[in-house]
C-alpha cells in the first residue's frame, strides 16, 4: 500500500488553487474592475496588486431580484460548479472573479451553454 499517492491537495506545489472570495472589500474592488456581461451571469474580474493572496479567487452572488432563496441559491449552486469545472485550467492565478446571477437565466440556461459561456467571458477578460 506504499505506492498508493494521495490526490493532490490544493497546498501542493502544481496544484492550482481556486479560493472563495469571502470580504465585502474584495466584491467591491472586483465591481470596479471590467465586466463580461453573458446571457446567463456578468463576470467582473481584477487582477490584484503584488503581495496580495497568491492563487485564484473567485465569489458569487444573486440579488433577490433572482428570485425567493430557493432560486438564489439554486443559481449560485450552477454559479460555482462552472467556476469548479473552468477555473483551474482557463483561470488566471492572481486575479479575482466574481459571478452575479441573472433572473431567470442562470437556473435555466443548460449547463453545457453556461460552460461555454464562462469560458468566452474569461478569455474576453484576458484579452
Amino acid at each position: 500500500m506504499s505506492d498508493v499517492k494521495p490526490p493532490p491537495s490544493a497546498a501542493s506545489p502544481g496544484a492550482l488553487s481556486v479560493q472563495t472570495l469571502n470580504k465585502r472589500a474584495d466584491f467591491l474592488r472586483a465591481a470596479s474592475a471590467r465586466r463580461v456581461p453573458m446571457p446567463a451571469f456578468l463576470l467582473q474580474a481584477r487582477k490584484r496588486a503584488e503581495g496580495e493572496a497568491e492563487g485564484i479567487r473567485v465569489g458569487y452572488t444573486c440579488s433577490k431580484k433572482v428570485g425567493n432563496a430557493v432560486a438564489r441559491n439554486r443559481a449560485k449552486r450552477r454559479l460555482r460548479e462552472i467556476a469548479r469545472a473552468v477555473l483551474p485550467s482557463q483561470g488566471v492565478p492572481g486575479w479575482d472573479y466574481v459571478l452575479i446571477g441573472r433572473r431567470e437565466a442562470t437556473a435555466t440556461r443548460p449547463f453545457t451553454e453556461l460552460q461555454d459561456d464562462f469560458a468566452r467571458a474569461l478569455a474576453k477578460v484576458h484579452q
